[in-house]
């Protein structure tokens, strides 16, 4: 007999300190340069430890963005369309909507426009 390799869990090992995976740790670290923004113009002002929240906060939003889906609940619009996926991929999908100028083609059921002649006879 040979030797048989047990399978394990694998789904952890591309994540850096268990929490981080690199993707959630590049939205920590952007979130936390903007929050070093606001930490700058506190502390010009004197006012270091709300600077200091603040750059902890747009970190956490930062990794929330990168590490989180949509929740599927039908109590939202949005939710019932993006329901499970990225938090990431559904903000670069309203960018680029937003960059093609809200294009929204409607296309019509000429089904409709012939039964509202017939009513009319």
């Amino acid at each position: 007999m040979g030797p048989y390799n047990l399978p394990r869990n694998v789904k952890g090992e591309g994540r850096i300190l268990f929490v981080f995976s690199v993707k959630a740790l590049l939205f920590t670290v952007a979130g936390g340069a903007i929050g070093l923004l606001f930490y700058l113009l506190f502390n010009f002002i004197g006012m270091q430890f709300v600077g200091i929240v603040f750059v902890g906060i747009f970190g956490l939003i930062g990794f929330i963005i990168g590490t989180f889906k949509m929740p599927e609940s039908t109590a939202f619009e949005i939710t019932k369309k993006t329901g499970g996926e990225n938090i990431d991929d559904v903000i670069k999908r309203y960018i680029e909507f937003r960059l093609q100028k809200n294009k929204i083609y409607i296309y019509q059921n000429e089904k409709k426009n012939v039964e509202e002649e017939t009513k009319d006879e």
